[in-house]
């Protein structure tokens, strides 16, 4: 590696790729550095995407797609159904990833475009210069290395090192984050939907999820928000799930990890330095979904690096733009979300039900999620009237 770039992005997850690849593209000398030895791998991820927000960044590959899926199936506690997004609605097909081999892809894409990718390479610290960040410490090997920077890009997840080191607060509260475990489970009908099962039924505070990945399998998980979870385990509850719901699945993989859903934190920029994705809470507080919103926070933060390059200026004037732009756009979605969520996470199984059963006679499965909710709000006015803001 070398001494001097103008761009260093921490962390090769898909944020962190598509900010390396467009600002390599655009001439920028870019490293990106990977903690892990595999890019990819461990996956903590349930692995579901929106199709057109992923078309926007890189062209659909086999290798990657595990499954197409014609939309999803909300099912309350009582076993009511609210299906959505069927394949020829406004909403669209979705995805379910292979992660390991679609990061890997993201980020041969940036180093193609340029950018230079480092793994086994980990941040241990932030050099500045005149209190601006102005490049890391990184470990690499075994040896230590002083890497300079104009920008920093801190991609590297839920309670970023790199936005700590920086003077941002990214801690997280137990009503923050939800603690998730999920199986790889095969020998089992998957279906073409993706399902999520509400309710205290199956978790507190959370949901259960199935996305398939392929005829005979699914990735299945659920998450406890972090202030429910006292002493139950995931694991438990998804063992539980699977006596109920599919005896005859067979685990082949296990992996566990924790989702931010407490909505964007703070600030995500500093003077040299910008936080992408579950560094910067830009995962959906109310499905947990995060990989659209980083690649497209990813991209806004590689046009505000050039424009900053540009201009020679690295401080949080230039900066500040990737912060006022993403705010406008993801963030306005993730504000709208979080007051849903909140309001969810309050209701009783025989509350959820109600609002279920308040849907039966409406014909749900050509409107993506957005347009239930307002049908939602007018036909149960008084248990969702913390929502009215949205509305109204």
């Amino acid at each position: 590696m070398k001494e001097k770039y103008d761009i260093i992005v921490v962390g090769a997850g898909p944020g962190g790729s598509i900010t390396a690849k467009t600002c390599a593209k655009a001439g920028l000398d870019v490293l990106l550095i990977e903690k892990r030895q595999e890019i990819g791998d461990p996956v903590r991820c349930a692995e579901g995407c929106a199709k057109e927000g992923l078309i926007k960044h890189i062209q659909p590959d086999k290798r990657w797609i595990a499954a197409e899926v014609k939309g999803s199936k909300i099912i309350a506690p009582d076993g009511t159904q609210i299906k959505m997004s069927e394949e020829d609605s406004g909403g669209k097909a979705g995805y379910t990833l292979e992660r390991k081999v679609f990061d890997r892809a993201l980020a041969q894409e940036a180093a193609i475009a340029g950018a230079e990718v480092m793994v086994k390479t980990r941040a241990t610290g932030l050099l500045r210069t005149n209190g601006r960040v102005s490049g890391i410490n990184a470990m690499y090997m075994g040896e230590t290395h002083e890497i300079k920077a104009d920008i920093v890009i801190g991609a590297d997840g839920v309670e970023s090192k790199v936005g700590r080191w920086g003077g941002i607060d990214t801690s997280l509260k137990p009503d923050d984050i939800d603690t998730c475990a999920q199986f790889l489970v095969t020998n089992i009908d998957a279906g073409e939907y993706s399902k999520f099962f509400m309710g205290e039924k199956y978790t507190p505070g959370g949901y259960v999820w199935i996305f398939p990945k392929g005829p005979n399998s699914a990735n299945v998980g659920l998450g406890i928000l972090g202030s429910k979870c006292g002493k139950v385990r995931p694991i438990s509850l998804l063992e539980n799930f699977m006596k109920t719901n599919m005896p005859e699945g067979k685990v082949i993989e296990i992996v566990v990890g924790g989702v931010p859903v407490g909505g964007p934190i703070e600030r995500t920029v500093a003077d040299g330095l910008i936080l992408v994705g579950d560094a910067a809470r830009q995962s959906d507080p109310l499905t947990g979904g995060g990989i659209i919103n980083a690649m497209d926070a990813g991209k806004i933060a590689a046009e505000v690096c050039i424009k900053a390059k540009e201009k020679g200026d690295y401080t949080i004037r230039t900066l500040n733009e990737y912060e006022h732009r993403w705010r406008a756009t993801i963030g306005k979605q993730l504000i709208r979300s979080l007051k849903v969520k909140n309001l969810l996470v309050k209701l009783s199984d025989e509350q959820l039900n109600q609002l279920a059963h308040s849907l039966e006679e409406i014909d749900t499965s050509k409107m993506p999620l957005p347009k239930v909710l307002p049908i939602l709000f007018k036909k149960n006015p008084k248990l969702l009237w913390e929502l009215r803001t949205l509305f109204i």
